[in-house]
Formats: structure tokens, C-alpha cells, sequence
């Protein structure tokens, strides 16, 4: 069962040392990790994947290679998600270089909000504006559609978003506010 993310911050941070130590002296300890940032990182993988499957065996390796690198992690360095997440984001990296595909963001809808019960009529416009999201979504640039993955698919922080783009915290700040605010003139614009 997939739970709602840990947001990132300071306590969290604290939290994530003394996992990664008690993970270091016994390894079944890694499963609060695991547990922990499980969903965000399938997320984020959802919107750099061809599929579903594909998300789903990537989020596996980045385990993998996160359990296996454990020993590589510096606490000091960054905080332990920018850590996980930068293992992420090359997993999707290396497997979009051996697909040589177009990352699909129909997924993306339903990582971020289950449909309900609606009514069809409403059910339908919903369809409609992710559609229309996911059309601009495709029109800019995959750096800026990682950086909002990251952001809104992962409840990454500005921060670690930073660490994990290698980026400056006020050019992702920057980028972000940029972004979104190019989208919010391109879905306005587009309203009938």
C-alpha cells in the first residue's frame, strides 16, 4: 500500500541519519527507507518512464544500488533523499538512453491524484485540463518538466531538488517559479 510521502525538512533529515546509521550496523533496517521514500520515488520515476512496469523495476534498482552503496552515503554532504533521488534520476537517465523514447507524462494524473467517484461531467473536464497540462508539459524542456517532477511528484524541497540537478537552491528556486508561471500563462491562454 502506498503512503503519502514524508515531506522533507529538518526533522526528517535527523530521522534519515539515524536510519541510514541503524541501516549501516543491520541491514533489514533499510526497509524504513525504503518505506519511507518508496512512493516519491516511484512518482518520479512514472514521469521519466515509458511505462508503468518501467517505473516499477527502476524504483527496484534504485533500492538496490542504494542498499548497496550505503556504505558511500555522507550525511554531510546531502541530505539522504537528494542522495537517493540523484540514484534515481540516473537510473531514469540510463534507461531512457537505452530506450531512446519520449518520457510519457500520461501517468502523471494519476500518480499525483486518484480519480474518485465523480460525476462523468466532471470526471470528463478533469480529463480535459490534464490533458491539456500534459500538451504543455511537452512543450518545455525536459529539464524544467524533471525539475517539476521532482518538486511535485516527489515533494522534493528546493534544496535537495538542487543537489540532485546540481544546481544552485536560488537557480531552482528561479527555474521553478519561472516555469510555473510560463504554464499557468500557457493553460490561461488556451482556456476557451
Amino acid at each position: 500500500m502506498l503512503q503519502a510521502p514524508v515531506l522533507p525538512n529538518a526533522a526528517t533529515e535527523i530521522g534519515d541519519k539515524s536510519l541510514v546509521a541503524a541501516a549501516a550496523e543491520r541491514p533489514e533496517e533499510f526497509a524504513a527507507l525504503y518505506e519511507r521514500y518508496m512512493p516519491a520515488v516511484y512518482r518520479y520515476l512514472v514521469t521519466r518512464s515509458a511505462s508503468r512496469e518501467e517505473a516499477a523495476d527502476l524504483t527496484q534498482a534504485v533500492f538496490t544500488r542504494a542498499f548497496g552503496n550505503l556504505s558511500r552515503y555522507r550525511p554531510g554532504r546531502a541530505p539522504f533523499a537528494a542522495w537517493l533521488f540523484r540514484i534515481a534520476r540516473n537510473a531514469a537517465t540510463d534507461a531512457h538512453r537505452r530506450r531512446r523514447a519520449t518520457v510519457s507524462w500520461d501517468g502523471l494524473p494519476e500518480a499525483l491524484a486518484a480519480l474518485d467517484g465523480t460525476e462523468p461531467e466532471a470526471l470528463a473536464e478533469k480529463r480535459e485540463r490534464m490533458a491539456r497540462l500534459r500538451a504543455m508539459l511537452e512543450r518545455i524542456d525536459s529539464g524544467k518538466r524533471e525539475m517539476l517532477a521532482l518538486r511535485f511528484a516527489s515533494d522534493l524541497s528546493v534544496r535537495e531538488i538542487a543537489t540532485v540537478v546540481g544546481k544552485s537552491e536560488a537557480a531552482v528556486k528561479k527555474q521553478l517559479t519561472r516555469t510555473i508561471a510560463t504554464l499557468k500563462e500557457y493553460y490561461h491562454d488556451e482556456l476557451p
